[in-house]
């Protein structure tokens, strides 16, 4: 794990590849060294209705959810939350210059005893925790 979930308004489409956004933060959660690649999973999902802030309809957002299983230390989660926050700073900063773009981030716990979990992508082999 972790589950990368990208939400964001529909507008977003007008400057933002989606496919392309998702496949940075799967690259970038790997990056992190925290994250096994065949555990990583990253989809996105378009609001079609939504207001923002003073309700211009120029306003969009992009909120980045990442769920992963509890147990980790705090100083590597928050090293992954910088480098995966950074990393979408940094491919969004043009379109930020010149639209307005709320950009956000949460990283939390999953507890490990109430999510169950099996993964036969990448073995051929079902994995159990």
């Amino acid at each position: 794990m972790p589950h990368v979930i990208v939400e964001y308004s529909a507008n977003a489409e007008e400057f933002l590849d989606v496919d392309e956004f998702c496949d940075l933060l799967r690259r970038e959660a790997v990056g992190t060294g925290m994250f096994r690649e065949k555990g990583v999973r990253v989809r996105a999902i378009r609001f079609e209705h939504y207001a923002i802030a003073d309700g211009d309809s120029a306003n969009c957002f992009i909120d980045v959810s990442v769920r992963l299983r509890g147990g980790r230390p705090l100083d590597g989660r928050k090293k992954a939350v910088e480098q995966l926050f950074e990393a979408c700073r940094s491919h969004l900063a043009n379109e930020m210059e010149r639209r307005p773009i709320a950009l956000s981030m949460e990283m939390r716990n999953i507890d490990p005893e109430l999510s169950p979990k099996a993964n036969s992508i990448g073995s051929g082999q079902a994995e159990q925790p």
